[in-house]
């Protein structure tokens, strides 16, 4: 059953703060293969102009997808999330992310489609730091596959 186009321009309340650590920062260019010095070292870091060692550019997916399950979950959606796969991701940043930032995300549902029975549901998450600095817009792109006729 195709999703309700009405949700489009829902938006959620902001997430409770996530405070960004140093460590989970080297985790995470750990994880990815990424050795830029900014995101281990303070003084390398500092030696580029930012106060604090800063986060790969994909850091954010992981607050940001946690945000958007606050769509997923929406009852009155009723989006079947065992049939959903992530389509897609992109980001527009005004600034990296920092150790020590305290960031929130706002979802917002950009776009609902049906193609082929597949229900694409298109979410904006705006992230802030806790002064209200717009840190990076991420769009995240989730597909639920048509359910397999009988």
């Amino acid at each position: 059953m195709a999703l309700d186009q009405s949700f489009v321009g829902r938006t959620y309340p902001p997430t409770p703060a996530y405070e960004v650590g140093r460590e989970k920062i080297r985790e995470f260019a750990e994880a990815v293969g990424d050795t830029h010095p900014a995101y281990v070292d303070p003084e390398a870091a500092k030696a580029l102009g930012h106060p604090d060692v800063i986060a790969p550019p994909t850091f954010v997916f992981s607050i940001t997808f946690k945000a958007a399950g606050q769509v997923v979950q929406d009852p009155q959606l009723g989006l079947d999330y065992s049939r959903v796969v992530h389509g897609d991701q992109k980001f527009a940043y005004m600034r990296p992310v920092r150790a020590g930032d305290r960031l929130t995300v706002t979802s917002t549902i950009e776009a609902i489609k049906t193609m082929a029975g597949n229900d694409i549901v298109d979410i904006r998450g705006e992230v802030h730091d806790e002064s209200g600095e717009h840190v990076v817009t991420a769009w995240t792109k989730l597909v639920a596959r048509a359910a397999e006729e009988a």
